[in-house]
């Protein structure tokens, strides 16, 4: 297939009037069929990847059944994310493991949808403090034995895992995850800057929803926040619902920490797509209420996003982040994050050829093409 009249993502350059060629389910220097795509008006990106959300459609991750994981991964591709890392909550070992044989089992299957290729354990190696919609009646201290475990009924897809690194036995786990092939992400934590930046010169090299569930970045005590900026290999997740942070601390982020290093995450719930109302999560329950997801009987908690990466994508863009930029954050550093940018997050030629045409006036989706194959 050729896309031709767009104007197509690049890592470094922005937006290029170029062709994209694919040949089976990749990318390549020229087509291996005549099939055109017209892509005029558009600009041609990378297929978004997602690594920090819990569900859609009614469904969620931690319930870990096989037609709800399909069906998730359904409705993200129909958004234009076209690979996906979900994350389970604050649960007791035996509905982790469940998680993770049924993360396992359903990439051993391989039945459509957004690829799952991996999974993020956000909790329960969290603080009480910091807990936000997790149920603390389930966190546990940071426990390498306990993350092996679940690495291995995950059949070693467990790619990122939130620590509270100022928790006993965090070096240790941060070791240990190392070892594993699990990038640890700081969150849900009250870690001090040396404590955070302890942790990250460590071996952390991620944050979890940035300036959410952590101390606030203060003059005089820059906490985590401060700890990602000075370590110079830490990326940092953003929330773009428009509910999360505003958009002056989303524009600040991206000045603070560059395109490089900044990864939009949805955080969505299985409210998303969904009528306001009350849901399950996590053993407690949430309201929404438009875009606002808060823990029932507490308005002040928020319980995650009702919006997906593709509407994230089009907020960041809204609050004047340049295209270019906001792309980046949605495909190649989220891919990176995790260890998988060689086969995705950039149209170079060899990578997978799942790309995303957007209107260019609206950031409305014209197609979306999945490993060569139109969805």
């Amino acid at each position: 297939m050729r896309i031709s009249g767009g104007q197509v993502f690049d890592l470094e350059q922005g937006f290029l009037s170029r062709d994209v060629y694919t040949d089976g389910p990749l990318l390549s220097q020229l087509s291996g069929d005549s099939d055109v795509l017209d892509a005029s008006g558009c600009y041609v990106i990378p297929g978004l990847v997602d690594v920090h959300f819990h569900g859609c459609v009614g469904e969620d991750f931690s319930d870990a059944t096989p037609d709800g994981l399909q069906k998730i991964a359904d409705f993200e591709l129909s958004q234009g994310v076209t690979y996906i890392c979900p994350a389970g909550m604050t649960l007791p070992e035996e509905q982790l493991t469940a998680i993770c044989k049924n993360t396992a089992a359903y990439r051993a299957k391989n039945t459509g949808g957004a690829e799952v290729v991996g999974a993020h354990l956000e909790g329960p190696f969290l603080c009480m403090a910091k807990k936000g919609a997790q149920n603390g009646d389930y966190l546990h201290a940071p426990d390498g034995a306990m993350l092996k475990r679940l690495q291995e009924a995950a059949e070693g897809c467990v790619k990122l895992v939130t620590l509270a690194p100022e928790e006993p036995g965090s070096a240790e786990f941060i070791k240990a995850a190392a070892e594993m092939g699990i990038h640890v992400s700081v969150g849900h934590t009250v870690a001090n800057y040396d404590t955070a930046r302890t942790a990250f010169e460590a071996g952390a090299d991620h944050a979890t929803h940035l300036f959410n569930a952590m101390p606030p970045f203060a003059h005089r005590d820059p906490g985590v926040i401060g700890a990602a900026f000075d370590v110079s290999h830490v990326q940092a997740e953003l929330i773009c619902d428009g509910i999360h942070i505003h958009p002056s601390v989303v524009r600040a982020a991206f000045q603070l920490f560059g395109k490089e290093r900044m990864i939009i995450i949805s955080d969505s719930l299985r409210a998303t797509g969904m009528p306001d109302g009350e849901y399950p999560f996590g053993g407690q329950m949430i309201e929404v209420h438009g875009s606002r997801a808060t823990i029932l009987g507490h308005p002040e908690t928020l319980a995650g996003s009702v919006t997906s990466l593709m509407g994230c994508l089009r907020q960041a863009i809204s609050f004047g982040i340049p295209a270019a930029d906001a792309v980046r954050a949605c495909t190649y550093n989220p891919a990176r994050s995790i260890g998988i940018q060689d086969r995705i997050g950039t149209l170079d030629v060899g990578k997978e050829a799942s790309i995303v045409l957007l209107d260019q006036k609206d950031l409305s989706i014209r197609a979306i093409i999945f490993k060569g194959k139109p969805v």
